[in-house]
């Protein structure tokens, strides 16, 4: 526990790998009690958070004196550390087979600065056997040092839940994981510093991974039930959530509701978990098939959506359309993997115009990422139909009286509730066309 100790004592530093979603919250939360650096490649991003730009999501202001943090994009400063924890993405590539390009490359970058004695943990998500199968031998050939000698490797998978204000790093149990005892004690203590909750010490490291990937593939097929559930009970003009609410009143009721199922844990790890088992000449029927119907709900929703609106006119091409919500989630900026822009995508093809509204979400990256320009919710008039696909709870503050002056008068406005707003018989007396999941 010496490096412990140095580290408590902040003789040594923590470096945290990637600066973005998960580690961002990780670098501040551990800098109140820790000497950290905070490393990632984007110079850019580097800038803004040495100047203070994009920390206050994350720590209140008169916090940051408080702190010991430095960022950086310099390698170099991954040598003045000796605790190392790589929170880069693992996204998937559009064959929807893993990418671990930036895993790999933070690997690499790590392992070229590496110190004997240092402790390497991954959060990084990934399927079992990433971690001792390809980074250790990537850590070990760039550092020329040798794992279980030389340095400790552990895997901790992150768990944070973006937008949710209950859930958060420090509140929730942390999966710790390494190849020996010794290390796993010392990964243990450290990661004890900032997580409440306590931490869960996995038998082994592939068990710690396949714990993540499972974890949220679980939801994701559960999600697709419900989904599927949905399509079947619009087939019998049954309401989904006055189901779902007599559901919930049982005791074991999961509470899943249905939607678009995207961002960068739910919508790509079930991949993962698809991944290894096809490797290994298994089919995972179920996984598959959930994600499949996870990844045909935007065409179900863009095909009702169409259906609706020829209920009033004979032709749908230059109709106008807003759809509120772009995120991959409500209450979240994040963008990656949302599903939103298949259902843009979708509708686009029978020639319709959108309109998006997103105060959440930075305008100029999704305009980089996707090509969409997010319009103020004061330009949103004379609108044939509504769409609110993304619960933000900045979209609860408008009523029904209050949107329908957003529509054109000439129509009967047709209010596509994805996620359940609005009350299904208030907007029916109140003269919408209504549809929801």
């Amino acid at each position: 526990m010496i490096l412990y100790n140095e580290i408590i004592n902040r003789q040594v530093n923590i470096s945290i790998i990637g600066l973005g979603y998960v580690g961002l919250p990780l670098s501040l939360s551990f800098a109140k009690k820790a000497n950290v650096i905070g490393f990632d490649i984007d110079t850019k991003k580097i800038d803004n958070y040495n100047a203070g730009i994009g920390l206050s999501d994350y720590i209140e202001l008169d916090e940051l004196e408080d702190i010991t943090i430095s960022f950086s994009s310099d390698e170099n400063r991954l040598k003045d550390a000796k605790f190392h924890i790589i929170a880069v993405p693992t996204p998937i590539y559009e064959d929807n087979s893993p990418n671990l390009e930036y895993v790999i490359e933070a690997s690499t970058i790590l392992g070229r600065n590496l110190k004997k004695g240092s402790i390497v943990v991954y959060e990084s998500t990934v399927y079992p056997g990433v971690t001792e199968n390809i980074c250790i031998p990537i850590l070990e050939g760039a550092s020329k040092l040798k794992c279980g000698v030389d340095f400790k490797v552990g895997y901790s998978p992150e768990r944070i839940n973006p937008g949710d204000p209950v859930n958060k790093l420090e509140s929730i149990v942390k999966i710790v994981s390494a190849i020996d005892e010794d290390a796993l004690d010392i990964i243990s203590s450290v990661y004890e510093l900032i997580v409440k909750s306590g931490v869960y010490r996995a038998e082994s490291i592939k068990i710690a991974e396949a714990a993540k990937v499972i974890e949220n593939t679980q939801r994701d097929i559960n999600i697709a039930f419900i989904n599927e559930i949905s399509i079947i009970l619009n087939h019998l003009e049954i309401d989904t959530r006055s189901v779902l609410n007599a559901m919930d009143t049982k005791w074991n009721a999961l509470g899943f509701k249905p939607g678009l199922v995207g961002g960068h844990c739910i919508g790509v790890d079930s991949y993962f978990l698809i991944h290894i088992a096809q490797s290994l000449g298994i089919k995972p029927e179920t996984i598959i098939v959930g994600r499949k119907t996870n990844d045909l709900m935007a065409k179900y929703i863009c095909k009702n959506t169409v259906s609706k609106l020829l209920e009033s006119r004979k032709s749908i091409r230059n109709t106008n359309l807003a759809i509120f919500g772009f995120s991959f989630k409500e209450n979240c900026p994040d963008i990656r993997n949302t599903k939103v822009i298949d259902l843009i995508n979708e509708l686009k093809n029978y020639g319709i115009n959108i309109k998006v509204v997103d105060p959440i979400v930075n305008s100029k990256e999704v305009f980089n990422q996707y090509g969409i320009n997010i319009t103020d919710i004061s330009e949103i008039q004379d609108m044939d139909a509504i769409i609110f696909a993304v619960s933000h709870e900045e979209f609860y503050k408008y009523s029904l009286d209050s949107i329908k002056f957003m529509y054109s008068k000439d129509v009967q406005p047709l209010l596509i509730d994805i996620k359940g707003l609005f009350d299904r018989t208030n907007a029916i007396s109140l003269g919408y066309n209504y549809w929801s999941l």
